[in-house]
């Protein structure tokens, strides 16, 4: 007879690093049953990552601490690039926030997981038990079983719905699945430093292209700084790790050879991605899944993308009569992007770590040609380089527009908008947490009937119009926003004046339509939604959007 579970949850997390608790905070704030099991007695304290992007903060926005990470981070720095003799022959200092915030800007991994923990007791649905290991797992058609082994030795059975696996690279779960990490062989080990101070006065980072030593060095908030430099071959991680070692290298790079080090440790980086992300009811998320050289600084990064993904299919897939195409989207729309950072990743990697002298002065010449080609430069300057979210396939809709000038399946731009008072927001501040169908027109209140508009609200989606900056929304039946800081007024986006944006939870374009064929959109949405859903659970979060 088989025992009955001493816990019962809708979510079962395994990890708590930073895409476990993002995905509990996400799951809290939609009110699902969370569990989150960690074998530690409390959080890594180890500064592991230390860069986050543009579209984790909107992913962080969604859960309302956007604000509370920024806060912890030096925002909006960039990259210089040098050769041997310590001249700059590229640079790369974005200024465009097409998702409402600085591409990149560094933090402590320790603050940013302890402001994460601390932000789950918000949430009455979520409990953590720390200092718990999964130490079984098995499945059957409706529910995960797995056990829970305490600190102490005593066990416990848990029944769950669906597990996340965001237990790191070596992921128990991974391995009880017999899922195999596959993908590019590259492996190198770094010696890492992490100082409590640092005499560099330089705000951006400073990438040493050196085929002798290739060198990384980042700025910090509160004047810390952290060093990473490439081991050549026959060095030990003994010999690394001894202090004079560390002293020699950065005496090699700039003023910090005396500077009290907080942390040296050698790492070795990987490029692999999971076979496949999901077995039944268990989906791998995070270091679990893929395992990206830092680079591109998009490893952790990576990981939240997995959370912001899964987070509201799982909610949606607990109310669904049939959730296999919502499951089945997290692995067709998240493995091929993140497999696209792993390979800019070891792209860069191949200018950081040219491997002889002639490679080196050939990459430098190649940068030095760019720059006599303005579109080529900015290129490289903007981070446009870095690929665009955007989904091939899984729960979108595309139109007939080639794919270059496509907008289904991208992240939609946040900008900052405008209400008919002239308050300013940004634009997710303004759009709750449920499909949004988004009205670009001169006059948005003219492009629906009242009978369509019912029927979108029916369907369990939110009705909000924008306009060009150009012109002053009025107030109407639904919210009405200006786009103020215009990005909407460029192509491809100016396109698509008068038509209809379907915008996922994650605020990813599923379809869009002419203002003529505005019922086509009702399919999809359904699709999107589970069911016709409570008001409670529709209401914004953050904030309201004018009416």
């Amino acid at each position: 007879m088989t025992r009955p579970p001493d816990l019962a949850t809708d979510v079962l997390i395994v990890g708590a690093g930073p895409t476990g608790l993002l995905l509990a905070n996400i799951l809290g704030d939609m009110g699902v049953a969370t569990l989150l099991v960690e074998k530690r007695m409390d959080i890594v304290r180890e500064p592991r990552a230390v860069s986050i992007d543009d579209e984790s903060l909107r992913a962080l926005q969604s859960v309302g601490l956007h604000q509370q990470v920024a806060s912890l981070c030096v925002r909006g720095y960039g990259s210089i690039y040098r050769g041997p003799k310590g001249n700059v022959f590229a640079t790369v200092k974005p200024f465009s926030k097409d998702y409402g915030f600085d591409k990149r800007n560094a933090f402590q991994q320790p603050d940013f997981v302890t402001l994460l923990r601390g932000a789950m007791a918000r949430h009455e649905t979520v409990t953590d038990l720390f200092g718990t290991e999964l130490t079984a797992v098995s499945q059957t058609a409706d529910q995960v079983q797995a056990t829970l082994t305490h600190a102490d030795g005593t066990q416990r059975q848990v029944a769950a719905r669906y597990l996340v696996a965001c237990d790191g690279g070596r992921s128990f779960v991974r391995k009880h699945l017999g899922i195999k990490m596959v993908g590019s062989t590259f492996e190198e080990p770094w010696l890492i430093l992490d100082l409590k101070t640092t005499s560099n006065r330089c705000f951006h980072t400073e990438v040493f292209c050196w085929p002798q030593r290739s060198c990384i060095t980042l700025p910090g908030p509160a004047g810390i700084r952290r060093y990473e430099f490439k081991l050549n071959r026959g060095e030990t991680v003994e010999q690394a790790e001894a202090p004079e070692f560390a002293r020699k290298l950065l005496a090699m790079v700039g003023p910090d050879a005396n500077e009290p080090i907080r942390r040296q440790q050698v790492y070795t980086f990987h490029a692999r991605m999971a076979e496949r992300w999901r077995d039944g009811r268990i989906f791998l998320a995070g270091d679990a899944a893929h395992l990206t050289p830092p680079f591109a600084g998009q490893g952790m990064n990576s990981g939240l993308r997995d959370a912001h993904n899964l987070g509201w299919k799982l909610h949606e897939a607990l109310h669904a009569t049939n959730p296999e195409p919502l499951l089945a989207s997290y692995e067709a729309e998240r493995a091929p992007h993140a497999w696209e950072m792993i390979t800019l990743a070891m792209r860069m990697g191949q200018v950081m770590m040219p491997s002889s002298a002639l490679k080196g002065a050939l990459i430098r010449a190649a940068f030095h040609t760019l720059k006599l080609y303005p579109p080529a430069r900015d290129y490289f300057a903007q981070m446009k380089y870095k690929p665009k979210p955007r989904f091939d396939a899984g729960l979108i809709w595309p139109d007939q527009r080639p794919k270059s000038l496509s907008l289904v399946g991208r992240m939609f731009p946040q900008p900052v908008v405008a209400t008919p008072e002239d308050k300013r927001h940004l634009l997710d501040d303004l759009l709750p947490d449920q499909p949004v169908v988004l009205l670009y027109g001169n006059r948005p209140e003219t492009m629906i009937s009242p009978a369509d508009l019912a029927a979108f609200h029916q369907a369990g989606a939110a009705v909000i119009g924008i306009t060009p900056e150009g012109v002053n929304p009025r107030p109407d039946s639904f919210a009405i926003l200006r786009d103020y800081s215009r990005m909407l007024s460029s192509r491809p986006y100016a396109d698509h004046l008068d038509h209809a944006f379907l915008l996922r939870r994650d605020r990813y374009v599923a379809a869009i339509v002419g203002q003529d064929r505005l019922g086509d959109l009702l399919e999809p949405l359904s699709r999107l939604r589970s069911a016709i859903v409570a008001k409670d659970r529709d209401q914004p979060k953050h904030a309201q959007p004018a009416a």
